[in-house]
């Protein structure tokens, strides 16, 4: 489904979440919807518009992040949305993620045991470890130091026009 720029107070672009975390924010009162998309959701009682671009309310320091937060996002980001076991890219409804070790071995949920797989890939590997799977990573996972820059990520033929605005696009 539909996803959304969010800029900071300065109205310069931060990331891209769900739709549903839009929404979520825009509740809690931290941020303004600027464009929607044509896109609608219903509650019991409401329907909403989906936010297409949202700007917090509050300036966020960007340069004074502590730590790289763990997420599946960002585990996407890292592994640049391609299987790590096949090399093939995907969109994102088309990733899972994969434990290396599998959680029923004790394999941790962290930074270096996770990585971007494929639906054919991680049902093939099933619960076992790459090696035993004949199935080698083509990356060993790790913790990055950083996630690639907003204007890497977001590729700009993928954007919804309404974004551009807000995007640094460099020809």
């Amino acid at each position: 489904m539909a996803r959304a720029l969010v800029l900071n107070a300065s109205y310069e672009p931060l990331q891209v979440v769900g739709w549903q975390k839009a929404i979520i924010l825009w509740f809690q009162g931290k941020v303004d919807i600027l464009e929607h998309h044509d896109q609608f959701v219903r509650s019991v009682r409401m329907t909403f518009q989906v936010p297409s671009i949202i700007r917090l309310r509050t300036y966020v320091n960007v340069h004074q992040k502590p730590s790289l937060r763990f997420s599946r996002e960002n585990v996407y980001l890292r592994d640049n949305y391609e299987c790590q076991y096949c090399g093939l890219k995907f969109s994102i409804k088309d990733l899972t993620l994969d434990h290396v070790i599998p959680v029923s071995r004790g394999g941790p949920k962290d930074w270096k045991n996770i990585v971007t797989c494929c639906r054919l890939c991680n049902q093939k590997k099933g619960n076992r470890t790459p090696q035993e799977a004949h199935m080698p990573l083509l990356k060993k996972p790790v913790k990055p130091r950083a996630l690639p820059h907003m204007e890497i990520i977001i590729q700009v033929h993928n954007a919804p026009e309404s974004w551009k605005t807000y995007l640094q696009i460099r020809v």
